[in-house]
This record gives C-alpha cells, structure tokens and sequence, in this order.
C-alpha cells in the first residue's frame, strides 16, 4: 500500500495529514476553512486517493498559512507514498469542463519542482477564502512534492468553478501518474534510472 502519514506543527498551524494512494477517493477533512475543505473533498474522489487531514490554524489572521501548510503536507505525503516511484506512469493530463468554464492540468512526477500557472479568476473572494490562496496551495504543494504542474484557465469567469475545476483537473492527472504502469511495474520511468 501506498501510503504516508504527516505531521507538522509550527506556530501557525497544527496538521496531521494521511494519504493513500491506492485508496477508493474517501476523505475526512477538517482544516476550518470550508472552502478548502470542499475542495480536498473532491480533490480525493476524484484522484481516487484517501485523504485525511486535520488542521489547527491561525485562522484569526487570515486562511494563507492554513492553506499553504496544507499544500506542504499534501505534497510531502505524496512525495513519501512514492516512494522510489518504480513502475509509476509518470504523467498524467486532464482538460476538464465544468459548466462554463475549462481547466487543462499535466503533471510530471519529474523530481523537479516547477509551477506553470495560468489561472486569471476575476474575484478577489469565493466566500472567506482569498482566491489568491489557489496559487499559494498550488505552489506548496509542487515544491514538496518535488513535480511539474501546468494548469491553464481555457474559459470559465465563475470565480468557485474556476478553482474547483482545477482541483478536480489536478486530480484527475494525478490519478494518472501516480497509476501503476504493469508493463513496466519494476522500472523508474526515466533514462536517467531516478526521478
């Protein structure tokens, strides 16, 4: 199994976070901010990976540093569920509609940290959740788990869509790359032999 289980405690937040990539997409989660929530909830259905994460924040500022270390802790935990990444496809793409709008993701479990961003959500706000903070999760997450991403907005002007069609994108990839490759099952999918 597939699996890892992180815990980070700063002064601005208390997280514990389980991860399991071979799972049936069920979760539990409880950041505090309802948003974010949501869209971890259907981050793990879609992906189909098990998700659970508890997080204590300074909340009383402002949801950036809840929503940042979680974007750690996701990508920590999916770095160490790989493990040596034998037999792992790699990559993995999405363009997925919802409604109006259309959100395109690819991801290479590269070992190489990169965000390509190209999101433009016209509101400043999707209920107390900054939509600035999309890009913030985005980039904690790629950093620690040490990949390329590339999302671009190819329509869409609602603000919730916007966001929520990229996390169900980004899980979609994802599902894809993290998915056993049976053909290769023993080998690290690059001509280097590491990713």
């Amino acid at each position: 199994m597939r699996e890892a289980k992180i815990v980070r405690k700063t002064n601005e937040t208390d997280i514990s976070l389980y991860l399991n990539l071979d799972g049936k997409g069920e979760s539990m989660i409880d950041t505090g901010c309802g948003f974010l929530d949501h869209m971890l909830t259907l981050f793990s259905r879609h992906a189909r990976f098990d998700l659970s994460v508890k997080c204590v924040g300074d909340s009383h500022v402002d949801w950036h540093h809840t929503v940042e270390d979680v974007g750690i802790c996701l990508g920590q935990a999916l770095k160490q569920a790989l493990g040596d990444m034998k037999g792992i496809t790699r990559y993995g793409f999405m363009i997925l509609p919802m409604d109006e709008t259309l959100i395109l993701s690819s991801v290479d479990i590269s070992g190489r940290a990169q965000l390509c961003y190209g999101l433009n959500i016209p509101t400043q706000k999707v209920g107390e959740f900054d939509t600035e903070l999309t890009e913030e999760f985005m980039l904690a997450f790629v950093r620690n788990a040490n990949l390329t991403l590339h999302l671009k907005q190819l329509d869409g002007k609602n603000s919730h869509h916007i966001i929520e069609g990229t996390f169900k994108s980004l899980a979609r990839s994802l599902k894809q790359a993290v998915k056993i490759d049976k053909e290769a099952e023993n080998e690290i999918p690059s001509t280097k032999g590491v990713l």
